[in-house]
């Protein structure tokens, strides 16, 4: 088969594609026909070496068919989508032509979006259902603030925290980008320039729950920005891994605030966090009725992922990017 490795840690260029044997499924696995895989930051990490040793192959999610089920659940030709299970980390990931895939991390779904379209639903937005829904008990007609909203996680939980009910703040850090943010439903949008807060209690908001999607470089700052008794949820790390140094829960989590951390490469797909409790085919067909703006920015070939990293990296996604395996 044919299938993108990282020949080195190192930049987008370490990137090569080259053939390898096809995968054989083992028992509770299934083996899936990629069709078309989302680009993800976890991805950049792991090619870096930031994340240490990783597996060859990166990817960590894909749309396809099942090629192969050893349990006979899923029929050969079944159209699904593929989450994590320690793909891109402890076993080849789904920057390839086939993968297997843990069966507890494949969803069939009918879906008539495209490949491309399928292929940018199913991390972000399993993970923003997840972290809105779970860690921050989200209700209706409560104020959520998005911190890196114009990620593409960050828009997944924009689009389902409006269509939730909840009233959404979303923040960038280019003025120019209020307009997509708006677009998605944000009731206002805010600059951020690292002191959130301050901004929030200069304009009197009431913030409920705050999804922070920057990390640990704003983590501080972030636990400021919410109610006495609010809840905080981190699900990502745009700002960079350097730790917060010399955290201190008596004085760094104020009024009671909850904190939590959503780590959804480590949990989904567990017993307790299952995938059926995520419903991706409603999120389908609502991308598909154009209820939630997820579909792809951009759709790169096999032969492009030099450069979708590239473009990746540099932070000109302004959304989600996709390849489609030719």
């Amino acid at each position: 088969m044919k299938a993108i490795v990282i020949s080195a840690h190192g930049g987008p260029e370490v990137l090569a594609v080259t053939e390898l044997p096809d995968p054989v499924p083992a028992d509770g696995e299934v083996l899936v026909r990629v069709k078309a895989f989302g680009l993800n930051h976890a991805e950049a990490y792991m090619r870096s070496g930031a994340w240490g040793p990783v597996a060859a192959v990166p990817g960590i999610e894909c749309a396809g068919l099942v090629e192969a089920d050893p349990s006979g659940e899923l029929p050969v030709g079944t159209r699904v989508v593929a989450i994590l299970g320690g793909m891109g980390r402890t076993r080849n990931g789904s920057y390839a032509e086939l993968v297997t895939v843990p069966a507890t991390h494949v969803v069939a779904v009918e879906s008539g979006l495209s490949w491309a379209d399928l292929a940018a639903v199913p991390e972000v937005y399993a993970t923003a259902h997840s972290a809105l829904h779970g860690n921050l008990a989200l209700r209706p007609g409560e104020t959520l603030l998005v911190r890196g909203a114009t990620s593409s996680l960050g828009q997944a939980a924009v689009n389902l925290a409006v269509r939730h009910g909840a009233d959404v703040l979303a923040t960038t850090r280019n003025p120019d980008h209020g307009p997509l943010l708006k677009d998605l439903g944000a009731v206002d949008v805010l600059i951020d320039d690292g002191n959130l807060a301050a901004e929030v209690g200069r304009r009197g908001l009431v913030v409920d729950a705050l999804l922070d999607i920057v990390g640990n470089s704003v983590l501080r700052d972030s636990l400021a920005a919410v109610r006495p008794r609010g809840r905080v949820c981190q699900v990502g790390f745009l700002g960079g891994f350097a730790p917060v140094a010399d955290f201190d829960p008596m004085a760094d989590l104020p009024g009671a605030v909850g904190l939590s951390f959503f780590g959804s490469a480590f949990v989904l797909g567990t017993p307790a966090f299952p995938l059926a409790d995520v419903p991706l085919e409603a999120i389908c067909a609502e991308v598909e009725a154009g209820v939630l703006k997820g579909r792809p920015t951009r759709v790169f070939s096999f032969g492009e992922i030099v450069e979708a990293h590239r473009v990746m990296e540099a932070g000109q996604a302004l959304g989600k990017m996709v390849v489609v395996v030719d």
